[in-house]
């Protein structure tokens, strides 16, 4: 039993140090700023490490992370950001989900405030790698912060979308563990500024044929 508790342990020890130190490469390099943006990592007996409300991705302390059990009850820790509904719904609606990044990040949100982008297929194909990581991604309609109706909203997608954008607020990734999330996040931010500066320069996206050859060779989860 002891042997059991102490492997826990040193898992949750070394999640807290992934998330402080990867939440503070985001902020170092202008992916979210001031006290915006929150990381959760699922814990495996099914409980969380969240961020704090109103800290600083750049400036964590591993013991302050909030620590929620399985029903959502905070266990330890300061009090969790008030995006929780939002980070839940992803855990309960996708099961290989083993991270979940939501930021403010810069580019995504100029983005999300177009008239022309499609609420279903929001990013489009400039190159392969956002296929890849994030299939496609919905364009969610525009929530007050912390407002459960955000994490309805995701339930809502039933699991098909490990990416989302929330219109005037940022992205949120889901994906198997905390590095892919933010990998996945740092191309979606990409591609939204690509988006952004090709914008009106008619530019060449990948055909309908390129991206299918992507999804089959990758494996992606891409529904209509």
């Amino acid at each position: 039993m002891s042997a059991t508790v102490d492997s826990a342990a040193r898992a949750e020890n070394a999640a807290r140090e992934a998330v402080c130190r990867l939440a503070a490469s985001l902020f170092d390099r202008g992916l979210t700023q001031g006290a915006s943006g929150n990381v959760s990592v699922r814990l495996p007996d099914g409980g969380l490490l969240v961020t704090p409300t109103g800290r600083s991705l750049g400036r964590l302390d591993p013991a302050g992370l909030a620590k929620l059990d399985a029903d959502g009850r905070l266990v330890s820790g300061d009090a969790p950001t008030k995006e929780v509904p939002l980070h839940a719904a992803f855990y309960r609606t996708r099961g290989t989900a083993g991270a979940v990044v939501h930021l403010h990040s810069a580019h995504a949100v100029a983005w999300s405030t177009l008239p022309e982008v499609d609420p279903d297929d929001a990013l489009p194909p400039i190159t392969p790698y956002a296929v890849m990581l994030l299939g496609r991604v919905k364009l969610l309609p525009f929530f007050v912060p912390g407002d459960p109706a955000t994490g309805e909203a995701i339930r809502g997608l039933g699991g098909r979308r490990s990416a989302v954008l929330l219109a005037n607020h940022g992205p949120v990734v889901a994906s198997r563990d905390l590095e892919a999330a933010v990998n996945a996040m740092e191309e979606l931010e990409a591609t939204a500024r690509l988006a952004l500066l090709t914008r009106g320069h008619h530019p060449r996206l990948l055909s309908d044929g390129e991206v299918a050859r992507v999804v089959e060779r990758f494996g992606v989860e891409w529904d209509a």
